[in-house]
């Protein structure tokens, strides 16, 4: 999906709607109100009710003592107010009032001319029902229909009696015609201290983008020391924007970085582009370049390109506070062509990668496909039978390892047999499969591989009412049994290009082949029992909670092989699962995979989260795999006092006895602000640590000040919530 253009900051003045005007008559009510209308008999009446209602030669009417007029959508209230049916002048004394949809304007003193719509009001107090702000202002100055002018403006979210924080503006310009403001000499006043002064800005009144500064950014990270961020937003079109970013880094220099978005109807794209000309501490120019482009072209077809590029190995662990990009091992290059239309699918592909090596841990860069096709079909319920087919052919390309080409067909075919109680689904199909290799980088003669797969899929359904503590559940058991029979071949000639062994879990042990990729297909004789119990709420159909079992048993040893040794066991490790919501606030998940032979655990996985209430959460998770790692996970976001809140995430690998990532801070809330202050730990490379400081102030519907940590608090704390969006102002 693509992301939405964003808004400028400060778009938060919405004031006032028109004053109608035109050509009127007056007759006055013995109900003590008076109603002027146009002479057409139609349009926009002016009403007039008030205790006393006076009228001199039906030129000019004067009310007194709880005056209400209302016109077009506003009402205006006072204790004297003086209309003079001539000019269409109106002058209100004594707690004038003007109230319309979305704006609530008050002051001791009017003066309008409603069909020139020209005036001031003095000392003028506004509330905003919309955005929850209001202010005051020195006088406001009614300058023709849908214009007025604010002089010496004060704007704030602050609830009436905290004053914490207000943007003052010495000149305010609203024009509605254009949905326009423009601010001359405008700062952020913050417990008394100025803030990003500008001696002009101007911003839509409308949810709508607009070229202009956004807020700058300052913080700290150890590798870059003191940085400075000062985005500017280009608004080019209606579907086409760009944000430059310069970065000035202490340490480093100043970098720029360029985002262009556009989006038509057949179209969509984003382009990035980033220059650090010269890295003082690396000694060197950075960039990195990325290009996503995604087109329909019609009658089904669709292309779509994506494209990165970064300068050097180390650019995203010195320059990126991100985890998802400092983690980054491989930028595609890839572009393709596809056609969807029932029942083919087919896809045209060429893709390699730019490996970002680390030198303590180097991996070997994985195959170019140049190209790849791929073409699949399906055709459900023909003659009772399901039938499917799918294809690829792939020319692999690597600068060290052996290379060739790969051709795939398989066609399938299955029987669903589906009864209220359960079902029963045969299946078999033909997967053949030709390497043309080429000769001068291995030794491997070409191979053709035909090998038929046999299956059948069964399962059963039961279900009773289950009486729990006052509350009725439903309770289902679910076994199933799954035969795959696949005859033996040799495939020890057969080069390894896009293939490894598959986790063992439970979407796997009911896969037709224990290898991902096609360069490996597994012989197999087995049978795989599973037993599934859950838990439900028989008026919603919540699941509460889930357990599982599962385990194969194999009626022949292993012959083909990968990486591991040939399995020469009947029975495969057992499958435990654990889950569900519990209630409302705890969600628990566990896997466990259990050799019954050696009794140790392979691998587990523990996820626990409680989250009663917006802003109080906490996630605990545990990760082992006996060979490759032992990770424990803790996260929260919790009220401390008051206003306070705690963050912390604590990401420690007990194999290697270090942190992997650390996460620090408080958060506080004030109602109509909040600030946030963040230590972030992440480690980056084998034997790279970057650490950096945040400290961001926050005010409502205005701007945020400082670095922003709100990404990485969302991806690091599953749950996290801003406190000033759910906290009611106290």
């Amino acid at each position: 999906m693509h992301p939405p253009f964003r808004p400028i900051a400060f778009s938060f003045f919405c004031l006032f709607s028109a004053v109608a005007h035109g050509e009127e008559s007056l007759r006055l009510e013995s109900s003590g109100a008076l109603t002027r209308q146009h002479s057409q008999g139609e349009g926009a009446p002016v009403f007039i009710r008030a205790d006393r209602l006076e009228s001199h030669t039906d030129k000019e009417v004067h009310a007194q003592g709880d005056v209400q007029l209302r016109q077009l959508g506003q009402i205006l209230s006072g204790n004297d107010v003086t209309f003079d049916t001539t000019t269409n002048e109106v002058w209100a004394k004594g707690n004038v009032r003007l109230e319309q949809a979305s704006s609530i304007i008050t002051g001791p003193e009017l003066h309008l001319n409603l069909e020139q719509s020209l005036g001031y009001m003095e000392q003028p107090s506004f509330t905003l029902t919309e955005t929850h702000g209001r202010g005051d202002a020195i006088k406001l100055l009614f300058e023709g229909q849908n214009k007025f002018r604010l002089q010496d403006a004060r704007y704030t979210t602050c609830a009436p009696g905290s004053d914490d924080w207000f943007l003052r503006v010495r000149d305010l310009e609203i024009d509605r015609n254009v949905q326009i403001g423009t601010a001359r000499n405008a700062y952020v006043e913050f417990k008394g201290v100025p803030l990003l002064y500008t001696p002009w800005m101007d911003f839509p009144l409308t949810p709508v983008r607009k070229s202009g500064f956004l807020a700058p950014s300052i913080g700290s990270t150890a590798n870059s020391g003191l940085e400075l961020t000062a985005p500017y937003y280009w608004n080019i079109a209606p579907n086409m924007d760009d944000t430059i970013t310069p970065r000035l880094m202490l340490k480093r220099g100043l970098q720029v970085g360029n985002e262009f978005r556009y989006l038509r109807p057949n179209y969509s794209g984003i382009a990035n582009v980033e220059v650090l000309p010269n890295d003082r501490v690396a000694g060197m120019s950075r960039y990195f370049l990325a290009l996503s482009h995604n087109q329909q072209l019609g009658y089904g077809w669709n292309s779509a390109l994506n494209v990165q590029k970064a300068s050097d190995d180390d650019y995203f662990r010195d320059l990126s506070t991100r985890i998802t990009s400092t983690s980054q091992l491989f930028l595609p290059r890839e572009g393709s062509v596809s056609y969807a239309q029932d029942p083919w699918n087919f896809t045209a592909k060429v893709q390699s990668y730019q490996t970002l090596q680390d030198p303590l841990a180097p991996i070997t860069p994985p195959y170019q496909r140049m190209p790849q096709f791929l073409l699949s079909a399906a055709k459900p319920d023909y003659h009772g039978a399901d039938l499917t087919f799918s294809s690829e052919f792939v020319s692999f390309q690597h600068p060290t390892q052996a290379t060739g080409k790969r051709l795939m067909l398989y066609p399938s075919a299955s029987y669903p047999m589906r009864e209220i109680y359960g079902y029963f689904t045969p299946k078999i199909g033909l997967n053949l499969t030709h390497y043309a290799l080429d000769q001068t980088t291995t030794a491997s003669p070409d191979t053709t591989r035909i090998l038929p797969i046999v299956s059948a899929d069964s399962g059963l359904f039961f279900e009773r009412s289950w009486d729990l503590k006052d509350k009725t559940y439903l309770q289902t058991l679910e076994p199933r049994l799954f035969y795959l029979y696949v005859p033996q071949r040799n495939q020890s000639n057969i080069p390894i290009f896009d293939t490894s062994e598959a986790s063992f879990n439970f979407a796997q042990i009911f896969s037709e082949n224990i290898f991902t990729g096609t360069d490996r297909i597994n012989d197999a004789n087995q049978l795989t029992l599973s037993l599934t119990s859950r838990l439900l709420e028989p008026d919603t159909g919540a699941e509460r909670l889930r357990a599982a079992f599962g385990q194969r048993y194999h009626f022949k040893n292993q012959e083909v092989t990968l990486a591991s040794a040939p399995r020469d066991r009947q029975f495969s490790d057992m499958l435990f699962s654990l889950g569900g919501r519990l209630n409302s606030a705890v969600t628990l998940d566990t896997l466990l995979q259990y050799d019954p032979d050696q009794k140790v655990i392979q691998n587990s996985t523990v996820s626990a989260r409680y989250l009663p209430e917006p802003g109080k959460t906490l996630n605990l998770s545990y990760r082992y795999n006996r060979e490759l790692l032992n990770q424990i996970d803790i996260s929260s976001q919790w009220p401390l006092s008051g206003r306070w809140y705690g963050l912390m995430r604590y990401n420690y690998s007990l194999t290697d006895s270090k942190v992997l990532e650390a996460i620090g801070g408080l958060e506080y809330n004030a109602g109509c602000w909040a600030t946030r202050a963040v230590v972030h730990r992440l480690t980056t490379a084998t034997a790279e640590v970057t650490n950096a400081f945040f400290v961001q102030l926050e005010l409502n519907g205005v701007s945020q000040l400082g670095p922003n940590p709100l990404d990485i608090l969302k991806q690091s704390i599953p749950g996290y919530t801003k406190t000033n969006e759910f906290l009611p102002v106290q």
